[in-house]
């Protein structure tokens, strides 16, 4: 599956990404075609990043089903069906939002599996906590597990780098536990 021209599997992406996260990507898709699971992404502070990294990898493109990108409150309500109410009670950053993402990315699309991440890649509002990131990765007839991550004030690009990376891993974990 890898790339022309030495770029690796996910040639587009591949100067800005550490090779060890770009076969992670390989792995999973690689995974979910022989478990004949399809995947979809629902990205906030990550701005589709995942999916981008998702759709470098040539041949595996049948196991990405769709990628959201909701980066307003606006977007993850009105693409994904999260409740207004939701957000206001408990912030756009947060357990309930995420799941509530993931949720709604498996109601919109023909996918297996849902990874929604929401959080503070850079600078966080006053009272909030930079590098905040909410995960949550459901399985359709399963359940749906949460995950918080607290990466710091390392700035935007490496806050993204270590989100990819943890939901790679949480995707990964959806598909083997069959």
């Amino acid at each position: 599956m890898g790339a022309q021209n030495g770029g690796g599997p996910a040639e587009t992406l591949s100067p800005a990404l550490p090779t060890w996260v770009e076969e992670a990507a390989e792995a999973l898709l690689s995974a979910c075609c022989d478990a004949e699971l399809k995947i979809a992404t629902a990205e906030s502070c990550t701005g589709g990043l995942l999916a981008s990294l998702l759709t470098d990898v040539e041949g595996a493109s049948h196991a990405f089903e769709r990628g959201f990108v909701v980066y307003s409150e606006e977007a993850k309500c009105e693409l994904l069906g999260v409740a207004r109410e939701r957000i206001d009670a408990c912030g756009a950053v947060s357990r309930d939002v995420a799941v509530a993402m993931a949720e709604g990315s498996l109601a919109q699309s023909h996918a297996d599996i849902a990874l929604a991440v929401t959080g503070y890649a850079g600078s966080a509002p006053p009272g909030e906590e930079p590098g905040l990131v909410h995960f949550a990765c459901a399985r359709r007839g399963g359940g749906t597990v949460h995950r918080e991550e607290h990466f710091g004030d390392i700035g935007r690009g490496p806050v993204r780098i270590k989100t990819i990376a943890v939901a790679l891993e949480m995707m990964d974990d959806a598909v083997r536990d069959q």
